[in-house]
């Protein structure tokens, strides 16, 4: 039996810059499931995502999504692409996890989430937190974008990208810097010290972490727990009941903090470059 991919649409060339085709996932013929392509937004057109990729019930374990993946790589080389993008749900089994990752595909990071409780959680002794002026906000972005920046570069985006990647980022969730509605900038303060800083989101399903980070001078002593118990305080007081963040691979600390903490991933986010 083959395995092919029928295009359903002409290719889509999008507002956001990118280009899209929408396929049918064939076995000789038959229509078995569907796919859709697209470049990225951000990376640009060198670099595809499946955004979709779905099998029929009556076809699945036979191995067709496994065609249909490498069909797409296929499609993705034929438009010049380098590195193609994906991400999957977490799952009690994470079998699309473990499918994509036997096709070759690199675990670049994972959303997670967690159910908060109606009551917010107390800071330890000593710590407490307060908005970010705007004289720590400039060093604060900077420090922050040029991080943001190294995070990716280190985990195979091009350098161009990575920057690119972090002034768009930057740009749409801050383009009134600490007066950006829904945003809460805030300084950590243990015993009068300036310990960490955190910025969190709040839209209307939940809360998100954008950024936490404990000064690497008071490292080691509990801060950046302690600024996670003051993020989900904040959302708690804003009347949301989930907080989300991102961790990106590698970044045992964190992982370790953030499981401690009871948050479960939700979604991951897997990259493969293209021979």
């Amino acid at each position: 039996m083959t395995t092919t991919l029928r295009p359903t649409e002409p290719i889509q060339q999008n507002a956001d810059g990118t280009r899209s085709r929408r396929y049918q996932v064939c076995v000789n013929s038959r229509p078995v499931g569907v796919t859709h392509l697209s470049t990225h937004p951000v990376f640009g057109p060198a670099v595809a995502r499946i955004l979709e990729l779905r099998i029929d019930a009556p076809d699945r374990g036979r191995g067709r999504g496994t065609v249909a993946a490498l069909a797409a790589e296929e499609v993705a080389r034929g438009w010049g692409c380098r590195r193609m993008e994906i991400s999957v749900p977490a799952t009690p089994e994470d079998a699309a996890l473990r499918w994509v990752t036997a096709l070759g595909y690199v675990q670049r990071n994972r959303g997670m989430e967690k159910r908060l409780g109606a009551s917010a959680p107390r800071l330890p002794a000593g710590s407490r937190g307060r908005p970010m002026t705007e004289a720590e906000y400039g060093p604060w972005l900077d420090h922050g974008k040029a991080t943001y920046t190294q995070t990716w570069i280190d985990r195979g985006v091009p350098a161009d990208e990575a920057h690119a990647k972090s002034e768009t980022d930057h740009a749409r969730l801050l383009p009134q810097g600490p007066a950006t509605p829904g945003v809460l900038l805030s300084v950590l303060e243990h015993e009068g010290t300036p310990v960490g800083t955190l910025w969190l989101s709040i839209d209307e399903d939940r809360a998100f972490v954008y950024d936490v980070e404990a000064d690497a001078r008071f490292r080691g002593r509990g801060h950046g727990r302690s600024l996670m118990l003051l993020a989900e305080a904040q959302a708690v007081a804003a009347g949301k009941r989930v907080l989300g963040l991102n961790v990106f691979a590698g970044n045992t600390p964190a992982e370790r903090l953030y499981d401690s903490l009871g948050y479960r991933p939700v979604l991951y986010a897997l990259y493969k470059e293209l021979s």
